[in-house]
């Protein structure tokens, strides 16, 4: 059966920040690909190990990466590239040995501003159907420093404790990323470079684990997507290349999607919600989604990743950075942003208000 087109705009009402573009959330045979364009690939070293020329020189190429498209591709982080390899592996194991039933203990539900917890395959979203499992951790999930109200038990997150510790590695790596990246953006559009560096020490972070299993022919004609088009709800995301390609980068400037091609090793970086609130439309939250791989590989092999979304806790003010021009939006608490903004996916009882907030 094909499936009827949704597009971005039946759920206007839950943006919260300017998003004037049209597309399709599902990839169709009717949509246009910029081949010629390339996001920027740089090398953060300089930034992480330089001199303050050497600093700034990268923050500006950063900064304009991110105004142009809201994506760029970073080498040179000092994540050991093993670790990814692990990761891959340990999350095609995650989601092939465990049960149904096991996953299913699991299932996602908010806590805080973030849904977290297990996806199953076409219920990452109540708007259009899209083909991945997904699996959510926030910082609560381990065993890490943070606030904490009672003592952290693995068993509680899940399905096998050794998951915990392996995966630990993985944000731990990022989290040492979170302040000079925002650094490196922040500088790049001429902001003070340490506006958030109190409110990303111990910060809240969600790694998302995804799962693609092979599509069948039936699944190809179905119209329906891997992973929908969307706009990331956070600061920023962290996204390790991937070994099978298919994300796709919406170019608002030619109106078509551009295919991400990141050597291995190295991660990319795009922008979400918070970061266009705080920065006053500077940086974009840019469109993206995860369609059929350019070799064809969807019809047998599974594909994963593991992206590490970085947000700020839910009593936050998301308020409009200084420096940044007479501000476009109203100060709101973070857990009433994000909560409004992702309820066009888990349904318009997911939203809360400042007031009612979750505990996280």
């Amino acid at each position: 059966m094909t499936r009827p087109r949704a597009f971005n705009r039946d759920f206007k009402k839950y943006d919260q920040v300017r998003k004037a573009h049209t597309y399709g959330l599902a990839e169709h045979e009717s949509d246009e690909f910029d081949e010629d364009y390339e996001i920027a690939t740089l090398d953060l070293e300089p930034f992480l190990r330089g001199d303050a020329s050497d600093r700034e020189r990268f923050a500006v190429e950063f900064g304009a990466a991110l105004q142009e498209i809201g994506f760029a591709v970073l080498t040179g982080h000092g994540v050991d590239p093993a670790l990814y390899q692990d990761a891959h592996d340990d999350t095609l194991d995650l989601f092939e040995s465990t049960s149904p039933e096991q996953k299913m203990r699991f299932r996602a539900e908010r806590h805080g501003s973030v849904s977290q917890g297990y996806f199953p395959i076409e219920q990452t979203s109540e708007i259009h159907p899209d083909l991945v499992e997904g699996w959510v951790w926030c910082r609560r999930a381990f065993d890490v420093p943070q606030r904490r109200t009672s003592a952290f038990r693995v068993e509680d997150y899940w399905p096998v404790a050794g998951y915990e510790q392996r995966f630990r590695r993985l944000v731990l790596a990022h989290e040492a990323l979170f302040r000079p990246i925002a650094q490196a953006m922040l500088q790049g559009i001429g902001c003070d470079p340490h506006l958030l560096d109190d409110r990303l020490t111990g910060t809240n972070f969600g790694l998302r684990l995804n799962y693609y299993p092979r599509m069948t022919e039936d699944q190809v004609r179905s119209g329906a997507g891997r992973l929908l088009g969307h706009e990331d709800v956070d600061l920023f995301t962290i996204l390790p290349a991937t070994r099978i390609d298919g994300l796709q980068v919406w170019n608002h400037r030619s109106g078509k999607w551009v295919r991400m091609r990141a050597p291995t090793g190295s991660v990319v970086i795009n922008t979400g919600d918070y970061m266009q609130r705080l920065t006053n439309d500077r940086l974009p939250s840019t469109t993206h989604r995860v369609g059929k791989p350019s070799d064809g590989s969807h019809l047998t092999t599974a594909r994963v990743s593991f992206p590490t979304n970085v947000y700020l806790w839910e009593d936050e003010i998301l308020a409009v950075l200084p420096g940044l021009g007479p501000p476009r939006y109203e100060p709101i608490q973070a857990i009433a942003f994000h909560t409004l903004s992702t309820a066009k996916f888990y349904g318009d009882d997911y939203a809360v208000d400042a007031t009612t907030k979750g505990a996280e």
